[in-house]
């Protein structure tokens, strides 16, 4: 049976060739056929004529979510774009400007089929726009402001039945490539669910290196599970998964965290959660949870910009400033005189309002303890740079990274103090995936940080565990995804 729907008013408005697997009917078939209410999987691309709440279109979609389907565009997208302002980012009022700029009237409209637009010119300004709301066929109207600058004024769905009859053809053709795709088309037959692995190509440090990713895809297929990577693009495809798996460094101001939050808006599980990643991207709130929950961890003081302070004197020189979303060992520096402290304290505060102050405590290594659904998984030891202090060191040009060794042991081979602090301090953040970084002092435990998105590379990290630790990554998402189709959905690592 066919698990991918082409939801149409009049099929005979649509003469496309439809690729095996997809089946075209209206909305009334949906609604009402016995075997399509049973059915535990599909997608669902809906192009009903009318939207309206109450209207079939509009119960198309909300009865596919009803039953486990993947609609597009689903009930959230159609609540945001019903009397609502579009939410305009940076990054999209930079492309607006690009693509509108040689304009010469004062109003435009744009239709945006499949996230293509009839312009060339425009299909980046499309594919933005799609990604901000997933619907199969929308309209932007946009305004020039006073100021020269061009300014979205609206964006809704177009309903089947307003398509231009100029604009038809194109439509169909746009129809036919999208369906062709193959993550859109659906899992191959034999796969259980789709995973979407998020990765950024442009990325120097990635947390996983590309023998990495094949083996986390090899692992998916041993697990009928049809895994396939995705770009930051690719915002828009991302409710037509089960899953996603983010695999590019996080940041709550890059594009990780807005596909973290459109999983959790699209109820599908994703590793990491936006308040995984929230939380630890901010060493001061590490600081204050650790402190709360009596977590061991280096002596640690928060600078507040232009109040004293006694770090000095309680943590002695030389001593490590950090900057709350420091990373890779960038934004870290090690301080070695008062007058150093002064100088780089006042540097820092014009990016921030708070900075972190630690004992400074040298080792040969620092641990880390890799933790999947709040079990410990693999244990490494990290050793620093050549000639440095750090795990990473950056070359003067900045262009360079250099790391130290570093070697993989069986978890139960890992001091019991180290692993059990992991553990511990891991669940404080939640049930996903992160790197526990640990000192030992005198054979005591001490939690430096922790990162959700932790490195898996070919080779390191696997070193021990092999596929077994890919393995591992992906039974944990068939877990996550088969609760959630239980509908054992935990309200947890939800934000507002």
């Amino acid at each position: 049976m066919s698990r991918t729907f082409l939801v149409v008013d009049r099929p005979a408005d649509w003469s496309i060739a439809l690729p095996d697997g997809v089946r075209m009917i209206t909305p009334r078939e949906y609604l009402t056929e016995p075997d399509l209410q049973r059915l535990r999987r599909a997608r669902v691309f809906n192009l009903s004529r009318d939207y309206s709440y109450q209207s079939a279109g509009y119960y198309v979609s909300l009865l596919a979510e009803a039953r486990g389907h993947r609609p597009l565009p689903s009930v959230t997208t159609l609540r945001h774009l019903h009397g609502r302002q579009p939410v305009v980012t940076p990054e999209l009022q930079q492309v607006i400007q690009s693509s509108l700029s040689r304009l010469q009237s004062e109003e435009f409209t744009l239709s945006i089929y499949f996230a293509r637009s009839l312009a060339k010119r425009h299909d980046r300004l499309a594919r933005a726009l799609y990604n901000l709301f997933p619907a199969p066929l929308l309209r932007a109207n946009f305004a020039l402001g006073r100021n020269g600058n061009w300014r979205l004024r609206s964006l809704g769905p177009i309903p089947a039945r307003d398509i231009p009859e100029s604009h038809a053809e194109f439509v169909r053709e746009a129809a036919q490539r999208w369906l062709r795709r193959p993550a859109e088309a659906g899992p191959p037959s034999a796969a259980r669910y789709n995973l979407a692995i998020l990765i950024d190509p442009a990325e120097t440090l990635p947390p996983s290196d590309e023998g990495a990713l094949k083996r986390f895809i090899r692992a998916a297929a041993r697990q009928k599970i049809a895994a396939e990577l995705i770009e930051p693009d690719d915002l828009g495809s991302l409710a037509e998964y089960d899953a996603l798996f983010i695999r590019a460094t996080t940041s709550v101001e890059n594009f990780t965290f807005r596909f973290a939050r459109r999983a959790v808006d699209e109820g599908i599980p994703v590793l990491d959660d936006p308040v995984s990643i929230l939380r630890c991207s901010n060493k001061v709130f590490m600081a204050e949870l650790f402190e709360r929950h009596q977590i061991p961890a280096p002596l640690t003081r928060i600078l507040y910009r232009g109040a004293a302070t006694d770090a000095l004197r309680a943590l002695g020189l030389p001593l490590v400033l950090k900057q709350p979303d420091s990373s890779f060992s960038q934004g870290v520096i090690k301080i070695k005189t008062a007058e150093e402290f002064d100088s780089t304290c006042a540097r820092l505060f014009q990016s921030t309002d708070l900075l972190i102050a630690q004992q400074y405590l040298p080792t040969e290594f620092d641990w880390r303890i890799g933790v999947l659904d709040g079990r410990p998984l693999y244990a490494c030891r990290y050793y620093m740079a050549r000639g440095h202090w750090q795990i990473y060191k950056t070359t003067v040009n900045s262009r360079h990274t250099i790391s130290g060794r570093s070697d993989t042991l069986p978890i139960e081979q890992a001091p019991p103090a180290i692993v059990d602090t992991a553990v511990r301090a891991a669940n404080l953040i939640g049930d996903g995936f992160y790197g526990v970084d640990l000192k030992e002092i005198n054979g005591r435990p001490l939690v430096i940080e922790i990162n959700d998105n932790p490195s898996i590379e070919q080779g390191v990290e696997d070193l021990v565990l092999k596929d077994s630790l890919y393995d591992a990554v992906i039974q944990s998402f068939v877990r996550r995804i088969e609760s959630r189709l239980a509908g054992n959905v935990p309200p947890a690592n939800r934000l507002p």
